[in-house]
């Protein structure tokens, strides 16, 4: 008897199931199911009431509707983000069930995460007490399109497995209904990646932003999304096969077949941006850029490589690589051969200048050809990791001369013809919103460009140089993370005593050097070794560079009076824990510094000093009050960058004389506190050269390092305005090393090598 009634109660509630998907998935819209169908959902489920968040594919927030007003006539809508301020949006952000027990008791929360919070709103407004809550997210194959919750156990308790097991069954029959009306919303305008918004790994109102952004700066979409919005390329591949009805490829680094390599030319194949991949039976696969471009298929057909094809959609950049690769072309060969292409596109300008006899040519910045130029010189300058950009115009009859600081090393570039050297100047200067009628003055900007590698930012400079030219420099600042303290190349007693340092409640620390020597990247690693919920950090930077979450930006305007000195008073107003300021180099940046390091905040700043102690004497002839810089001092960390050796470089045993000469650098007392002894089993390391690093045997940079802690003994010199060697002698008897010494250091560990960090310091 007992199991006809549980059978009896199991068909019954299949029945109910199967009536309510029906009506799910026959109805008009989603506003249909928040409203009228949810309450058929209460006689399947154990719970009082049931909720139902959809996801508003255009903002990526929740919102649920309900009736409300006399004889519930109006219809009103709550709206939830996916934070942790909400049980609905907790369910959204980590995907995973929550069944709670009683909603307003913070124990009960933090079982599912120490930061949920419940969203009382809907009870406030009601009236109605929420007690028990099981929310469920809505999936569609993996991808979240709401939420389904059930509010209040029947009879109190906690809800049970089978309610989970039920509510769960909701929700899949729900995300199959949500992610329909999605794309039936879609029909009358197909996207090729509407596909991303159907499942909401993408907003409308980013993907139209994402669009336009790629049509004005004549680049790929699917870069964009993936660059930009860390959209998976699986994704916007099974987008792109979704909206042309076919399959898709993904390079696998596999290269073409030689059979159908020598039947077509690599030239046509990158003109037509496809790729034949591989024979199957009587038919072959090509990887095409447009599946519906039909003057393309019929081309590729046109080659006869076989009775039948079968077309798969790919990305543009995959097929040309799987091309240049396939026929053993190189990527940089191929750039070159790009940028010679603009260059012989725009001529010698010869032609221009003979007709126009001693009057200018005929090019002006707006010529496509320069504008080509232009942006291709960006884009290299940043895919071969370039710092600055430096365009040097030498007169009428020479050759304006690229060369780009890699490493902190200068290297040539491109010679562009002489005709094009003032179009080429102007270019720059508009896109950097500078005046470009005004050539007897330096001038300075920025760029906001967007290519290949996403957006980054230059700032520019332009300098009148001899002979009516103008030189433009471009310092490339591309966005980045800071770097963690552990992998900034700190000897053991640094990274303990700035962490010390960092430690500390109040007081100033300084991080000198000259420009381009990783100040800035410095201070962004302390900040975000210290950048905690509870610290309010203020930063004013000229320009923000570095961004991360929780710090508070500023960048400073000079020309509008927006100064290091008038943000920090500001900051001061603000309620700051932490103070950074991109650089003191005034009496008045430095005096507020000071003074607010007094006063109970953690100050940070940049100073361009050439040594830890030099930095001292420097403040103190600011006008500084020694006294008061004494007991704001916590340390002055000085530094600068050098080339470290590739991969591809060589150990050896170094001469008698060469560890000498080390030895000498350190401090003969100092070097036998290391310990290291010549032997024939001591071993340094030097460059070799491969094709990586351009033989040269150098790539990439790091930096050293010479911190002086403000110890009490440090503080006594610095009031009695003691000499640059005092200062020096008592930070290395406290164990300060020098940045030569650091260097020396990091020679030893195979980092790099004497000629390099000799190149950054003396002493």
């Amino acid at each position: 008897m007992a199991v006809a009634d549980t059978t009896q109660r199991e068909l019954s509630y299949r029945k109910r199931l199967v009536e309510i998907a029906n009506g799910i998935n026959s109805a008009a819209g989603i506003p249909e199911i928040l409203v009228d169908l949810k309450d058929s959902m209460v006689d399947l489920v154990d719970a009082e009431r049931v909720t139902i968040f959809a996801l508003d594919t255009k903002n990526q927030e929740l919102f649920s509707l309900f009736k409300a007003g006399k004889a519930d006539q109006e219809v009103k809508e709550i709206r939830v983000s996916k934070t942790f301020a909400s049980i609905a949006g907790f369910t959204a952000m980590s995907r995973k069930t929550a069944n709670i027990k009683d909603a307003y008791d913070p124990k009960e929360l933090a079982r599912c995460d120490a930061n949920l919070r419940f969203d009382a709103r809907w009870d406030k407004s009601t009236g109605f007490r929420t007690k028990q809550v099981l929310s469920i997210p809505i999936l569609c194959d993996k991808y979240l399109l709401g939420v389904l919750q059930l509010i209040n156990k029947k009879g109190g308790g906690a809800f049970s497995t089978p309610d989970e097991d039920a509510a769960k069954e909701l929700a899949k029959i729900l995300g199959i209904a949500f992610y329909n009306q999605h794309r039936a919303a879609r029909t009358n305008k197909p996207s090729k990646f509407g596909g991303l918004v159907d499942k909401g790994l993408v907003s409308e109102k980013d993907m139209e932003k994402v669009i336009s952004s790629a049509r004005v700066n004549q680049i790929d979409v699917a870069k964009v999304l993936e660059e930009e919005l860390n959209i998976p390329r699986d994704e916007i591949l099974k987008a792109m096969a979704q909206f042309y009805s076919c399959g898709f490829w993904k390079s696998d680094g596999s290269l073409m077949p030689e059979d159908l390599k020598g039947r077509v030319s690599a030239e046509f194949l990158k003109k037509n941006a496809c790729a034949p991949l591989g024979r199957k039976g009587t038919t072959v696969r090509v990887a095409v850029e447009d599946p519906y471009d039909l003057t393309r298929l019929d081309s590729i057909k046109a080659m006869n490589l076989a009775p039948g094809y079968e077309f798969l959609v790919g990305l543009r950049d995959d097929i040309l690589d799987y091309v240049r690769k396939s026929y053993g072309e190189t990527g940089p060969a191929v750039e070159e051969a790009g940028l010679g292409r603009i260059i012989l596109d725009l001529g010698s300008g010869e032609e221009d200048e003979l007709e126009a006899a001693e009057e200018e040519p005929e090019i002006d910045e707006t010529d496509s050809g320069v504008v080509r130029l232009c942006n291709q010189i960006i884009i290299d300058a940043y895919n071969r990791g370039a710092s600055d950009i430096h365009i040097e115009p030498y007169g009428k009859h020479s050759p304006t001369i690229v060369r780009l600081r890699i490493d902190g090393e200068c290297e040539k570039y491109i010679d562009v013809p002489a005709p094009h050297r003032k179009a080429l100047v102007q270019r720059l200067k508009i896109m950097a919103n500078l005046d470009i009628a005004e050539k007897r003055r330096p001038q300075d900007g920025k760029i906001r460009f967007r290519g290949p590698m996403g957006a980054i930012e230059l700032r520019v400079a332009t300098i009148p140089t001899s002979g009516g030219n103008e030189d433009v420099v471009m310092r490339i600042l591309a966005a980045s993370k800071p770097i963690p303290l552990e992998k900034m190349g700190f000897l053991e007693r640094n990274i303990t005593e700035f962490k010390a340092i960092l430690a500390k409640p109040y007081g100033i620390c300084l991080v000198v050097g000259p420009t381009g020597s990783g100040k800035t990247t410095t201070l962004h690693s302390a900040l975000g070794y210290i950048n905690k919920i509870e610290r309010k950090i203020w930063t004013a930077e000229d320009p923000v560079e570095i961004t991360q979450p929780g710090l508070r930006q500023v960048q400073v305007h000079p020309k509008i009076d927006f100064t290091f000195a008038a943000a920090m008073r500001s900051f001061l107003r603000a309620d700051p824990d932490v103070i950074m300021v991109g650089e003191m180099r005034d009496h008045e940046t430095a005096a507020i510094g000071i003074e607010a390091s007094l006063t109970g905040h953690l100050v940070f700043s940049t100073l361009h000093t050439n040594s830890a102690p030099e930095t001292i004497i420097r403040l103190l002839d600011m006008d500084i009050d020694p006294f008061n810089f004494a007991d704001a001092l916590l340390g002055i960390m000085a530094q600068r960058l050098v080339r470290t050796l590739c991969k591809c470089k060589e150990t050896y045993t170094p001469t008698q004389e060469e560890f000498a000469q080390l030895m000498q650098a350190y401090g003969l007392d100092d070097w036998q506190k290391l310990g290291v002894c010549y032997s024939p089993s001591f071993k340094l390391a030097r460059p070799k050269g491969c094709s990586k690093c351009g033989d040269s045997g150098y790539k990439g940079r790091m930096a050293i390092h010479e911190l002086l802690v403000g110890s009490d003994e440090v503080k006594r010199l610095v009031q009695k305005h003691a000499s640059v060697e005092d200062l020096r002698n008592q930070g290395t008897a406290e164990g300060m090393t020098t940045l030569l010494q650091d260097g020396i250091q990091k020679i030893l560990q195979g980092h790099t090598d004497f000629k390099q960090v000799r190149a950054v310091c003396m002493k």
